[in-house]
């Protein structure tokens, strides 16, 4: 029986962890495991969480930097295992969602990177993508030898070379090339085996991988677009673009820019789909979803430093303490847009006119990366997705639970009933690769089918010497 037509159009999900939840106070909240960064049964549990959802993917980010007071700004980022293992393993675990890894490019090569990838592709059967960062943290630097981390045209020339290498390396094998022909003697076909004789400003690589095609032929791309640079590089190649913007109107313009770009570079709109961070605190009534909000604000354990505040919001408040108001200013004024932002949230989360210092100060903290927090009753937090969605602001939402695992359970059984319900989010998946939730339902060409290979090999013949494999 032929299945239902899939939807025009319908919302993807991801989700996006922070293993000891996303707020930075979730990790002392009764219930939520310190130890979950480490764990690898409760990481897994999240994965088959969302897939049992239907969500399109589970994405693991990456730091190459950490400190013990990071531990009072950005809890989930300090101890976490490294994404590419930690993706093998949750694969095994899973059957259809889509799994993205990241891989910093500053400090990466090629080769690797392509046989990393590949091999979790085939070991995923097809449901990986990669997340390509060149990282903002001048720490990394100095865990890797160098003196300095590079600035952001430098980090983003070296990216786009490695990307186009490790995109050459996964052509270097033909569909078909590993052939196993026991009577002839040949496990490899020499005609679809490759070198690809990369020869650029930073690298030189000869290839062929030492692995097989993947099993999508060319692994989607994934970004998050934050400099002109990145934005460009997502418009002109990710199939997802990831978003950090805390307002509507900003994501509004982040999405038309992007679209724009990628019929600049001549992809049609519906190529990349953009996807905001959305931090959803869900409760079955509004003042259930801000009680939460205010509870777990109430265990950030960060110290309140004015100065920082003031430093960082260009408004003075010397001599105020964190239960004074915080006070006047003009919000028309361009130059103190991030005030802005800071006290209109302020205002919102907490419900009043008159927010203190303290919580300007909890946002400032508890909005980490500057994703958007929704905050509501299951049906209001789903009025807002769909509002987003149908207004050129979002193709869906990386979803980033502020506790785990009750932030995504509220999401999954109070939310997506509603969205379902709309006919805007899918009752089941449509493909089984990572490429085919975001409808790449065509296997990529091969760049270098049909044109010469390596020198023929005379089955049985040596032409090369291999001592020993390390």
């Amino acid at each position: 029986m032929p299945s239902n037509p899939t939807p025009a159009r319908q919302l993807h999900f991801g989700i996006f962890l922070f293993s000891i939840g996303y707020h930075p106070g979730a990790w002392r909240l009764p219930g939520v495991s310190p130890q979950a960064s480490h764990d690898p049964a409760f990481i897994a549990s999240i994965a088959r969480k969302a897939e049992d959802a239907k969500f399109d993917f589970f994405f693991l980010g990456d730091a190459l930097a950490t400190s013990a007071e990071q531990q009072y700004v950005f809890p989930s980022q300090t101890v976490r295992l490294e994404p590419f293992t930690m993706i093998g393993y949750v694969a095994a675990q899973t059957q259809r969602i889509g799994l993205i890894a990241t891989a910093n490019t500053t400090y990466a090569d090629p080769y690797h990177i392509a046989r990393q990838t590949a091999s979790l592709d085939h070991l995923s059967r097809g449901r990986l993508a990669w997340n390509v960062v060149t990282g903002a943290d001048e720490r990394a630097a100095k865990n890797f030898g160098r003196d300095h981390h590079w600035e952001n045209s430098r980090r983003y020339d070296y990216a786009e070379e490695l990307v186009d290498v490790v995109s050459k390396l996964w052509d270097s094998w033909e569909d078909g090339a590993l052939i196993g022909d026991q009577a002839a003697g040949l496990l490899v076909d020499p005609r679809k085996l490759h070198p690809i004789e990369h020869e650029g400003r930073f690298f030189q690589v000869k290839g062929p991988l030492n692995v097989a095609r993947p099993p999508q032929g060319q692994i989607p791309l994934v970004n998050a677009g934050t400099s002109a640079r990145s934005r460009a590089f997502g418009a002109a190649r990710s199939t997802v673009v990831f978003a950090g913007v805390p307002t509507f109107e900003a994501a509004r313009s982040f999405y038309a820019e992007i679209k724009a770009g990628a019929i600049a570079n001549g992809r049609r709109a519906e190529d990349v789909s953009i996807l905001p961070g959305l931090v959803p605190y869900v409760g079955r009534t509004s003042e259930e979803a801000y009680a939460l909000y205010q509870r777990l604000s109430a265990l950030i354990a960060a110290k309140l430093d004015v100065a920082a505040l003031e430093r960082d919001l260009h408004i003075p408040l010397t001599g105020l303490t964190s239960d004074d108001p915080f006070p006047a200013f003009d919000e028309t004024d361009p130059s103190l847009a991030l005030a802005r932002l800071f006290i209109t949230q302020a205002r919102k989360l907490n419900r009043t006119d008159r927010p203190t210092v303290r919580h300007v100060f909890e946002y400032s903290i508890a909005r980490g990366r500057g994703h958007f927090l929704a905050i509501g009753s299951a049906e209001e937090v789903a009025d807002t997705i769909q509002h987003w969605f149908e207004n050129g602001a979002a193709d869906g939402f990386n979803v980033c639970p502020p506790h785990l695992p009750g932030g995504l359970d509220d999401f999954i059984d109070l939310v997506l009933p509603i969205l379902r319900a709309r006919g805007l989010f899918r009752e089941d998946y449509h493909g089984d690769t990572f490429g085919a939730h975001f409808g790449l339902v065509q296997r990529p060409a091969n760049r270098f089918e049909g044109t010469a290979a390596g020198a023929p090999v005379e089955p049985g013949r040596i032409t090369e010497t291999h001592h020993r494999v390390v």
